[in-house]
């Protein structure tokens, strides 16, 4: 019930800010014109308004919905498929999931067959008695087609049993009808049923698999019309229209085309060919079981029946199956059943957060590794982490030596060498850890690194024709190449852990970071160079004054571009060669076919690339609000 108070709740916010919206429209005066973008600010109601659809129809399309206000609705569908299935050979004979009788369409079909393959022997290069011969056989392969449709051959004894199968047919009806079907069971099959149900979990505690024994007096219902009609159509199909008149062609056909075989020769490959088309033919009519169509009238009209009956038994059940099971439906194979269509591939919000709060804990996580947890390492780790031991070794004086009698005095440059090194007690911190931590942390130092690298040497590019045409061949010719092609070559060298993936994500930040800059500075408006220059500017304040800021918009844009590759990047590289990270848990994921954990993945690098983009809106908010204003 949580997931269908959430749902309502996110359509009354869907609904409040349209609503907000045309109030601010007939209230507020706009004097902005047209293309200026003041016009885009604020409008913060519709963010609301999108999130809130993209949730609402995440939530109906994978049938979150459905199951939160009907949670038994799957369960009844299940029977349902299961009488669907149950009548589907028989269906598929008579004109009512296909447009003509079964056999009416199998006659048309051979007997369009038969005369192309007459008038082809006709025009082909035989003699006269093999001509002859094969076209006498095509003829009897039509008398057999006939024989089966004279409803004079149909034994008396064929009749009755297919007559008695639609008796069967009409009592089921009229007992599905009935709101005492199916009867009381006994004791032992109430003890039974009721140790399925004790095992059986509900819909959605099993992943995507669907509770398959009914549990509501509408399930047993369809599930037990689905146990008879399983065995009047097993009944039905066990009538053949095997009578005397048939059986004689057939065997006389067979015999002749076998003596008119062994009388060929080698060099006869023409009439070897054709009788085996015959053969074909006369061997699909032996097997096709055909009846007089005026026969099967009284089945045709009780199944037609009962699928208007079992139409009608489902109840407000179709409406929830056409308006809350969009893009598909429960289906049934066996005893089992499963979600069909869209419910199937697009798990349910409800199950992914669930999945996603197991990952997230150490005990659980993906591979004995959380997605995000955190733990205490001491603050001395973190200082020989960060602080490089040569600092020690600038200090003037030597290291201590050890004296006559083996012991060490320390001294102050000893002391030094231990700090930067960690060799100290200390205080514990809490340190993120987890996959979504690994690979935040490689896309913020490759990130990190190109944009220190590039945008020196951007800007430098931008206004120096010696660093112009010296970088400018190796940038170029690197930058095209899509940076998978380099992800093998790196990981060899680099190996699998993070200093390959790192430089990996540098090279693609380092060389957008480079045009971006230097397009900024080659953009740069002269008059405002020479204003710097006759107010007595040195180069170096007009680099930091002039150029750079006038070079903002476009590195804050080649860093926002830069966010979206890395990210993209970082997990082919990581499905490439990888123990931890998104695009391994997603590698895995897909191998096993574990469609939430990729789902979760995917909303893990929008939310990630999205905080990146919200952080440098707010960036280019800070420190260059003009944009836009000159």
């Amino acid at each position: 019930m949580l997931t269908g108070f959430i749902t309502i709740l996110l359509l009354i916010a869907f609904l409040s800010a349209i609503v907000y919206d045309r109030l601010v429209v007939k209230h507020r005066k706009i004097d902005a014109v047209f293309g200026n973008p003041e016009r885009a600010n604020g409008g913060y109601h519709w963010v609301l308004a999108g999130s809130c659809s993209i949730l609402l129809l995440w939530l109906y399309f994978s049938w979150d919905i459905a199951r939160s206000y009907y949670p038994q609705s799957a369960n009844e569908l299940c029977q349902v498929a299961k009488v669907r299935e149950s009548v589907l050979g028989i269906n598929y004979i008579f004109p009512i999931d296909q447009r003509t009788l079964k056999s009416t369409d199998f006659i048309e079909r051979e007997t369009k067959k038969i005369n192309l393959l007459k008038i082809e022997i006709n025009n082909a290069d035989l003699n006269i008695k093999g001509k002859t011969q094969l076209l006498s056989f095509l003829t009897k392969s039509q008398l057999m087609i006939v024989a089966l449709s004279d409803e004079k051959n149909l034994k008396k004894e064929t009749q009755s049993k297919i007559d008695l199968v639609a008796e069967k047919l009409s009592s089921l009806i009229l007992k599905f009808q009935s709101d005492n079907f199916p009867k009381e069971k006994s004791k032992e099959e109430k003890e039974k049923r009721k140790k399925l149900l004790e095992n059986q979990t509900d819909w959605g505690a099993t992943g995507m698999e669907i509770p398959p024994y009914p549990v509501t007096k509408r399930g047993e219902k369809f599930e037990s019309a689905s146990i008879e009609m399983n065995v009047i159509v097993e009944e039905f199909f066990q009538i053949k229209n095997d009578h005397k008149k048939f059986i004689d062609l057939s065997l006389n056909l067979k015999n002749e085309l076998k003596e008119f075989k062994n009388k060929l020769t080698e060099s006869q490959t023409l009439e070897r060919d054709y009788l085996r088309k015959i053969s074909k033919i006369s061997g699909r009519i032996s097997r096709s079981n055909i009846f007089p169509s005026k026969s099967l009238d009284s089945v045709e009209k009780a199944v037609k029946e009962f699928d208007k009956v079992q139409k009608v038994e489902q109840g407000n059940l179709r409406v929830i199956d056409t308006f809350l099971f969009p893009a598909g439906t429960i289906v049934a194979s066996g005893e089992t059943c499963s979600e069909q269509g869209a419910g199937r591939w697009l798990p349910k919000p409800t199950d992914t957060l669930r999945i996603f709060l197991d990952l997230l804990k150490p005990s659980v996580g993906y591979k004995n590794f959380p997605m995000l947890w955190y733990q205490f390492i001491g603050f001395n780790e973190v200082i020989d982490f960060i602080v490089p031991d040569w600092l020690a070794d600038l200090l003037p004086g030597e290291y201590p030596v050890h004296s006559s009698n083996g012991e060490i005095e320390p001294n102050f440059k000893k002391h030094a060498l231990n700090i930067v090194s960690g060799e100290f007690d200390s205080f514990k911190i809490p340190v993120p850890t987890g996959h979504i931590w690994d690979s935040f942390l490689r896309v913020f130092l490759g990130l990190s690194l190109g944009v220190i690298a590039g945008v020196p040497l951007g800007l430098f590019m931008g206004l120096s024709r010696f660093a112009k045409g010296y970088f400018d061949p190796v940038i170029e010719l690197y930058r095209p190449v899509p940076p998978l092609a380099w992800a093998p070559l790196i990981i060899t060298v680099f190996g699998i852990d993070n200093s390959g993936k790192v430089f990996l994500l540098f090279m693609v930040s380092f060389a957008i970071m480079i045009v971006s800059a230097r397009a900024g500075a080659s953009g740069t408006q002269l008059s405002k160079i020479h204003a710097a220059h006759s107010l007595g500017a040195s180069k170096w304040q007009i680099l930091r004054q002039v150029i750079f800021p006038n070079s903002l918009p476009e590195i804050l844009t080649g860093i926002r571009v830069s966010i979206g590759v890395c990210w993209g990047t970082l997990v082919a590289a990581e499905f490439l060669a990888g123990t931890t990270g998104i695009g391994f848990v997603e590698n895995v994921a897909r191998k096993y076919m574990q469609y939430e954990h990729i789902w979760i993945t995917i909303f893990v690098m929008g939310m990630l690339g999205l905080l990146f983009d919200l952080a440098m809106r707010w960036l280019i908010t800070r420190t260059i609000p003009w944009r836009g204003k000159g």
